[in-house]
């Protein structure tokens, strides 16, 4: 009797514990998990009914095509910036919560992501009695530790049933800009806490029978300064998904509901493989490529990107051991399934980009990432500002697998420097002068220079890495509905990824705001002290350029009553300060939200795509069609690229160029050491006193955190805790201010 009361004791205490879960965060189990979720019987039976290929082909295109006409329906109908210039995506999932079908524009990192909240619903809400999941469900999120870049993408699911059988889900994201964040716009630098980062939703059931929940949907809209662009947003998503389902039981009528069922694993499976059979042809070795975020966005300071790509048979082994750790309070962190999102962009965009576009390219590869590093955030971390670590992680994978796309006997592209990585743009908030509460970013980060190609030059600020067919907007019909002024959008001078083949130009933006009493800018990128984005096989990297302000000045009266004053290139305006009483100063890229006193200029420049090969290697014909297309200067031409001409007709100088480039070929001898005493004298053990370095050095192992006596071990990273900026310079100014006291006593 005892052992059987013993043993409904010990039954009731493990319904308890099952029952009373304290709270579902986002399991590690399910986070750090980027591959397809075991094929059930359902889908094996789907595959092994329909085996003619041209009804899966068709049957994938008119679910494709669905996909698509949502992404153009929710361009259209979207009311935040993002929705309007394709800052959103739309994609079908399988009954698991694999991705297998995206549209063909727009940020495919979103359903990458997304893919993690839909496996999270599954997981914890189909088969709970208190929630459960059922036909006109809606569910949304927007909490990036549940699968996501930052909070400010807003993420609608709903699941797709045929006959009470659950087949697949519907997912459309926009970037909405506003959340409620300490910051307006949605990506707060100043984020010291996931507290500060504004709305944060779990996936959560937010309607039923295909109508919201009024009060959830007013709660949300109470929690951010835009509550119309939420509901307007949350009903274009909805519509936008609506389509696809349309799509999805018409396709569904034509070919029955097994064909719809097959070709969303079928899809999977054979990316998994066409992926192995890529990876078999690419020479087996490794590649270690690193690369630099320059500043947390609120002070200077060399995060690192440390990585070592391992490609082996038909396995690519990513392995960013070594990396930063986590920052405590700083939201440059990153969560792994954004990284993996973002590294799978590179692969469908950049490397294999005739591939279908589903989380599959990366399920064949292995990810090695420490805990508690800037790839691999803790929960209670903020991250609103992940892309100034996932962004250079990009670049560093870029370059690294430039090197075994080159020797691959096949390619669907061609080898391609990396991209211009950087959002640089304006983010904005306040009151209009419509008397409206906005905060919001502008289109111009959309404008990201490409990197050089095999036997062609980059082109200038054409699209974003996460993006390709994304718009830049219209400057015109911004200013009817925010009171930003952009006097100067032109490509900057000399601003060039120098190399046999030229990375494209970015350009430089003039920015004020007018007929406004209260709004402001702020802006969020690295890259003003050590270039994000690099060269390959000899070719340069982008140069680095500060933010510049011009303070005390009202550039409109000075338009209006002295013209002539005006110029319109940042070399020009902040070498000759033309305007008298003013305040110019520069400052790395990452200002937090100001106010803003119309007429006051704020002036950003874009980097511009990497180099690729010896600048000494570049036809010099093309070089002189820079000059011509006042791409670069004659100082350039001379002295990067060793070509000269006659400045007034622009003709070859056939035999000065020849020579000229022939000396610096042996001056290069002349000045180049052998390797070993090169290594003597440029490594050392530790990373300089004076360097605020995070990351590894010489070691792997061994992982420096801000100073040579501050140091982990790889595998025990700890989060490293930084200064409020505003504390430090108190601090500076209090010591001063002791300094000339004691001065004046003695």
């Amino acid at each position: 009797m005892a052992l059987d009361e013993l043993k409904r004791e010990q039954e009731l205490v493990e319904k308890f514990l099952k029952e009373t879960t304290l709270f579902l965060g986002p399991g590690p189990s399910l986070m750090q998990d980027h591959t397809l979720a075991p094929i059930t019987e359902r889908e094996i039976e789907a595959i092994r009914k329909v085996t003619d290929p041209s009804v899966l082909s068709v049957a994938r295109s008119k679910m494709q095509a669905g996909a698509n006409e949502a992404f153009e329906m929710l361009e259209q109908i979207g009311a935040a910036p993002g929705a309007k210039w394709g800052d959103l995506v739309c994609g079908i999932f399988t009954a698991k919560g694999d991705l297998s079908i995206v549209s063909s524009g727009g940020v495919l990192i979103f359903a990458g992501c997304t893919q993690y909240g839909v496996k999270y619903i599954v997981q914890n809400w189909l088969d709970d009695p208190e929630v459960g999941v059922k036909p006109g469900d809606i569910f949304y999120y927007n909490d990036a530790r549940y699968g996501g870049v930052h909070n400010t993408d807003q993420n609608l699911i709903m699941p797709v049933f045929h006959e009470g059988e659950l087949i697949a889900w519907i997912v459309t994201v926009v970037h909405e800009g506003e959340n409620g964040a300490i910051e307006p716009g949605g990506m707060p630098s100043a984020a010291e806490q996931v507290y500060d980062q504004g709305l944060a939703i779990s996936p959560v059931r937010v309607g039923e029978n295909y109508k919201f929940y009024k009060d959830l949907v007013t709660y949300f809209q109470n929690s951010v300064r835009e509550p119309k662009l939420q509901v307007v947003d949350m009903k274009a998503k909805l519509y936008a998904a609506r389509r696809i389902e349309q799509r999805i039981e018409e396709t569904i009528g034509e070919y029955g509901v097994d064909a719809v069922v097959a070709v969303l694993r079928k899809t999977l499976d054979d990316t998994v493989e066409e992926v192995k059979r890529r990876l078999r042809q690419w020479p087996d070795g490794k590649v270690r490529m690193m690369g630099i975020a320059d500043s947390t966005l609120r002070e200077n300071l060399l995060i690192k990107v440390n990585l070592e790509l391992t490609k082996k048979d038909d396995l690519l082994t990513l392995d960013f051991r070594g990396s930063s750790p986590e920052f405590a309070n700083r939201p440059n962190n990153s969560v792994t399934s954004a990284m993996k999102g973002m590294l799978a962009q590179l692969f469908l965009s950049f490397i294999w980009p005739d591939l279908p576009r589903n989380q599959a390219v990366l399920a064949p590869m292995e990810f090695i990432i420490d805990e508690h590093s800037i790839y691999n955030a803790s929960y209670d971390v903020p991250n609103a500002q992940s892309m100034m670590t996932f962004f250079p992680a990009f670049t560093a994978t870029q370059a690294a697998l430039a090197k075994f796309l080159y020797n691959s006997p096949e390619k669907a592209t061609k080898v391609l420097a990396p991209w211009y990585n950087m959002i640089r743009t304006c983010i904005y908030g306040g009151v209009t002068q419509h008397g409206e509460t906005v905060g919001n970013l502008c289109a111009d980060l959309n404008g990201m220079p490409g990197g050089a190609r095999e036997g062609l030059d980059g082109e200038h600020s054409i699209a974003p890495i996460f993006a390709p067919m994304a718009e830049q907007g219209e400057q015109e019909l911004i200013e009817e509905e925010v009171p930003i002024m952009q006097l100067s959008r032109r490509l900057m001078k000399d601003n060039q990824g120098f190399g046999k083949y030229r990375g494209g130009q970015g350009y430089q933006m003039f920015l004020t705001q007018k007929d406004s009493d209260y709004f402001g800018f702020m802006t969020t990128t690295i890259g003003s002290k050590y270039p994000s984005t690099y060269g390959i096989f000899g070719g340069y990297a982008c140069p680095a350029y500060p933010l510049c302000k011009i303070k005390g000045v009202d550039i409109f009266e000075i338009m209006k009553n002295e013209p002539e004053k005006m110029v319109y290139t940042a070399k020009e305006i902040m070498n000759n300060r033309p305007f008298e009483n003013a305040t110019y100063t520069t400052h790395h890229g990452g200002l937090q939200f100001e106010l803003v006193q119309e007429g006051e200029l704020y002036i950003i420049t874009q980097g511009t795509g990497g180099g690729y090969g010896d600048v000494l290697d570049r036809d010099p014909e093309k070089v002189i069609k820079d000059v011509e297309e006042n791409l670069i200067s004659q100082e350039t031409a001379n002295n990067i690229y060793k070509v000269f001409y006659d400045p007034k007709t622009l003709v070859l100088d056939v035999k000065k160029t020849e020579e000229a480039r022939q000396k610096e070929k042996e001056d290069r001898k002349k000045r180049g050491v052998p390797y070993q005493k090169f290594i003597k004298k440029w490594v050392t053990d530790k990373p300089p006193a004076h360097l605020p370095f995070y990351g590894s050095w010489k070691d792997r192992d061994i992982i420096f955190a801000g100073s040579p006596d501050s140091v982990m071990t790889e595998g025990n990273l700890k989060s490293v805790w930084l200064p409020n900026p505003k504390d430090v310079r108190i601090s500076e100014l209090e010591k001063q201010l002791q300094e000339l006291k004691e001065k004046i006593n003695s």
